[in-house]
């Protein structure tokens, strides 16, 4: 829970110039970052919801319970 609202890529950041790879691997490696955003957020949200009902987690995180539900349910697209 650590991780709750950070990311942290594992990924590099430093990705091959364009010309020296391609346009279409750099494409992949963008969608594969995409991909495991989403799947992090989905993840820490999940995570936000089942601690929704206990007080003292909710301040440590600083939190009400109905913030947490409020960023529990939105899309992990946003």
């Amino acid at each position: 829970m650590s991780m709750l609202f950070s990311y942290a890529s594992p990924l590099p950041r430093a990705r091959p110039n364009a010309a020296d790879r391609g346009h279409q691997s750099n494409s992949w490696w963008r969608l594969l970052e995409i991909w495991l955003l989403w799947t992090e957020r989905s993840r820490q949200r999940a995570s936000l919801r089942e601690i929704a009902d206990d007080p003292h987690l909710l301040i440590d995180l600083g939190l009400t319970r109905d913030e947490a539900l409020d960023q529990a349910s939105r899309p992990f697209w946003r």
